[in-house]
């Protein structure tokens, strides 16, 4: 897939936050959002550093980013797909558009954003996809915990 090249800044950005949570220990996703090839704020997923359910990568991204009145002509980048709470968080905003590093690893929740209107490139970045794979394999409890997959229970995504 060939990406403009504010895509390529702003996948470039949310990659650097991935790497960087994982250099803190965390789940190594990132996340960037941007408007005309500026950005408006950066984020990790911070679940692990911050002790915080919550503390995802979009949300992180959005978080930083600050309040706004409205998120039209935004773009979000991901290194992976969106999950329930994030995808919610972009419905709820109205953001449009969402450019993903992958799916293979988390399938997320790309029908609902598409059912909502929700324009979701995935780019099948390699980085992205070696990165998580990495992180799952030394830390699949933690993997499963971030993912909402209860070790005594079965995978509630299916």
């Amino acid at each position: 897939m060939t990406l403009h090249e504010h895509d390529r800044a702003g996948y470039a950005t949310a990659l650097g936050q991935a790497r960087l949570g994982a250099g803190e220990g965390g789940v190594p996703i990132g996340s960037s959002l941007f408007e005309n090839g500026v950005m408006l704020g950066a984020g990790r997923n911070r679940r692990v550093q911050n002790g915080d359910p919550t503390a995802h990568g979009e949300i992180d991204a959005l978080r930083n980013a600050g309040r706004r009145t409205s998120y039209a002509g935004t773009t979000l980048y991901s290194t992976l797909a969106p999950c329930a709470l994030c995808t919610g968080a972009i419905i709820l905003f109205g953001i449009r558009r969402v450019v993903v590093g992958e799916e293979k690893n988390f399938p997320g929740e790309f029908e609902l954003l598409r059912s909502r209107g929700v324009e979701v490139v995935v780019i099948d970045d390699p980085k992205a996809t070696a990165l998580m794979e990495d992180f799952a394999t030394r830390n699949p409890e933690l993997w499963n915990e971030d993912i909402g997959v209860d070790q005594a229970q079965s995978d509630p995504r299916q």
